[in-house]
C-alpha cells in the first residue's frame, strides 16, 4: 500500500484509510459483528478437517479449523475461526453450523491438546480424530532432547567444580579437549540435530561426533535408538501390527528406566486410541501447518496485526 502511495505521490495512511473504509466492502461485511469472537463458513466443509491453534497478535491465541479436500470446485479451505482455545467455546461456535453438515465429517486431525479433543468429540461426533504423527514423534524426540540437555548442565556444573578447585589451588583450569576437538560442553550442545537424524545421513564429522558421544553418554545412545524405535512404528501399514510394535516399544522404554521416556510414554498411552488412528487412512495435520504459515506469512508482510478484525476480512478474503 505504502508502494502505490508513493507512485501516485498521496498519503500512504489516507490510501490505507480509504481503502479500509470505502473500497474494501469491509464495513458491508456481514459477519462483522462478530468478527471479534469467531468467523464461520458451514459451505466449506468435507468429510476431512484439521483443528490448530494460531497466534494472530501480541500472542492471543485463535482455533482455526481447515478442510483438506481444497481441489473442490469453489470450495476454500476455512471453516471457522474461533478467538481462544477453550474446548467450550470451540463447541458453541461450531454448533453454529447445522448437525446435519456436522455429521458429514468423518475424520478430523490434531494435535495432541486435550481441549482440541474435547472440542471435535462434542462437536462432529460421526468423525474419528486422528492425532498427528509429527507431534507424537516429537514429543519422544523432547524426551531425549531433555535428557541430553539434563547431562549438559551436569558437565557444567562438573566444570565449574572443576574451576573453582583449580582457582582455589592457584592453577589456570583447561578443560579436556576430546579427539574431534569438542569439549564435553561443546559435544552435548552440538549433538543436538545429528539426534534428530537417522544415522545414514549423518555426515562424517556428525558419525564422529555421535561415536564419541555415545561413549560417553550410553543412556544417550539408548534414548536414541528407542526414539528411532518409535519413529519406525509409523513405517506400518495396519493399527494392528502398529499397536504390537507399540506395546514392544513401551516394555523396552520401562526397562531403560529413563524418566523422560517414561512420562513420555504416560502421555502417548492417554491418546492411543487417536494416535492409531492415523494407520486408517495415514492423514496427518500437514494441511493445518501449512495453512498456519501462510497466515504467518500474511502477517509478517503487513509487519504485524493492528486491527484484528479487518486482518481476518483480509483473510476471508484469500482463504474463505
Amino acid at each position: 500500500m505504502k508502494n502505490i502511495a508513493s507512485y501516485y505521490g498521496i498519503n500512504s495512511q489516507k490510501l490505507q484509510r480509504h481503502y479500509k473504509h470505502q473500497v474494501s466492502g469491509y464495513k458491508q461485511w456481514k459477519q462483522l459483528p462478530h468478527a471479534q469472537d469467531y468467523l464461520i463458513y458451514p459451505e466449506n466443509i468435507t468429510d476431512k478437517l484439521s483443528i490448530d491453534e494460531v497466534s494472530l497478535s501480541k500472542g492471543e491465541l485463535y482455533t482455526f479449523v481447515t478442510n483438506k479436500n481444497t481441489g473442490i470446485k469453489n470450495r476454500k479451505s476455512v471453516v471457522a475461526v474461533i478467538n481462544g482455545t477453550e474446548a467450550k467455546v470451540i463447541q458453541e461456535v461450531l454448533e453454529k453450523i447445522s448437525l446435519e453438515k456436522r455429521n458429514t465429517v468423518k475424520e478430523v486431525t490434531m494435535d495432541m491438546a486435550r481441549n482440541m479433543s474435547l472440542a471435535v468429540e462434542k462437536s462432529f461426533p460421526q468423525s474419528k480424530m486422528v492425532i498427528d504423527r509429527f507431534h507424537a514423534v516429537r514429543l519422544v524426540m523432547d524426551a531425549m532432547q531433555h535428557l541430553r540437555v539434563k547431562l549438559r548442565w551436569q558437565a557444567i556444573e562438573e566444570e565449574n567444580k572443576s574451576i573453582q578447585q583449580a582457582k582455589q589451588s592457584g592453577k589456570k583450569y583447561y578443560p579436556e579437549v576430546l579427539s574431534n576437538g569438542d569439549t564435553i560442553k561443546e559435544l552435548l550442545v552440538r549433538s543436538r540435530y545429528l539426534l534428530y537424524s537417522f544415522e545414514e545421513s549423518w555426515t562424517g564429522n556428525q558419525a564422529k561426533r555421535s561415536a564419541i558421544l555415545f561413549e560417553k553418554y550410553p543412556l544417550l545412545q539408548q534414548a536414541y535408538k528407542l526414539t528411532l524405535s518409535f519413529r519406525n512404528i509409523y513405517k506400518n501399514l495396519s493399527k494392528e501390527k502398529a499397536l504390537l510394535q507399540f506395546n514392544d516399544w513401551k516394555k523396552n522404554v520401562l526397562a531403560s528406566k529413563i524418566e523422560e521416556f517414561n512420562t513420555a510414554v504416560n502421555s502417548l498411552e492417554y491418546h492411543l486410541e487417536n494416535i492409531l488412528n492415523f494407520f486408517n487412512h495415514r492423514s496427518t495435520n500437514a494441511n493445518a501447518e501449512s495453512f498456519n504459515s501462510k497466515i504467518k506469512g500474511f502477517r509478517a508482510n503487513l509487519r504485524g496485526v493492528t486491527d484484528v478484525k479487518f486482518f481476518l476480512f483480509r483473510l476471508e478474503k484469500l482463504f474463505a
